[in-house]
């Protein structure tokens, strides 16, 4: 199952590093491809708005 980042995000780039499989991709908020996600959970662990959310 992968995660996915809701609209709260507010972009600070903390997840990003986090992704062992660098999945996530910059923009006006952050988006996990799914298709790539391994469901680590590294990026929820330090989302400080809590807008990633396994789907």
């Amino acid at each position: 199952m992968a995660h996915r980042i809701d609209e709260t995000c507010i972009a600070c780039g903390s997840c990003q590093p986090e992704c062992p499989v660098d999945c996530i991709s910059e923009g006006d908020i952050f988006v996990i491809d799914a298709e790539e996600c391994t469901d680590c959970g590294a990026c929820v662990l330090v989302c400080p708005t809590d807008s990633i959310h396994a789907e």
